[in-house]
């Protein structure tokens, strides 16, 4: 990906404090490409299934790893439940 839009959605995104939008926890975005915990951008639609890989609503920040285990299937939230009966 690139041209002048793209690289204004990714820095719109990688900002101090970003969250993982997939597990929840803080991204370093000082770490840099291929580090696992390094700043990436998914698409909640991915492009293969004709999501709009610029628009500003369909991406969020996501770490590398995560982004690259989900792939292009959907985020499934599971409830956590408690250990304590």
């Amino acid at each position: 990906m690139s041209g002048h839009r793209w690289r204004q959605l990714v820095a719109s995104l990688r900002k101090p404090g970003a969250v993982c939008w997939i597990c929840g926890h803080g991204i370093d975005i000082e770490l840099t490409f291929p580090d696992p915990g390094s700043f990436t951008v998914h698409h909640r639609v991915p492009r293969s299934k004709g999501g709009d890989v610029l628009d500003r609503g369909n991406a969020v920040p996501a770490h590398l790893r995560c982004n690259s285990s989900l792939g292009n299937r959907p985020l499934v939230r599971r409830r956590r439940t408690s250990r304590r009966w």
